[in-house]
């Protein structure tokens, strides 16, 4: 069994208060769940309203069908034009 842990820094361009951030953000992870069934959730900079760090991690059996889960997340993610990731960590566990 493999894990593969990403952590991702997003920029909220269009928020304009936390309120708005916390919308954008459950809106996309709540959809992430649904479509990837993978652990995704905010880890860092709850307190800023234009920025945050997102949190996921896959399991699988191999390490190439680990990598590929990853990449569909992490294309999904970009597909949003509400943010745009600027770093992106992966780990093997």
């Amino acid at each position: 069994m493999m894990v593969r842990s990403v952590v991702c820094e997003f920029l909220i361009y269009d928020a304009t208060n936390l309120k708005a951030k916390r919308a954008v953000l459950k809106r996309i992870l709540t959809r992430a769940r649904q479509k990837f069934n993978v652990s995704i959730a905010e880890i860092g900079y709850q307190d800023k309203w234009q920025r945050t760090e997102i949190g996921f991690a896959v399991i699988s059996d191999t390490r190439i069908q680990g990598e590929k889960e990853a990449d569909q997340v992490l294309a999904f993610l970009d597909s949003f034009p509400e943010w745009e990731r600027h770093q992106t960590e992966t780990e093997w566990l």
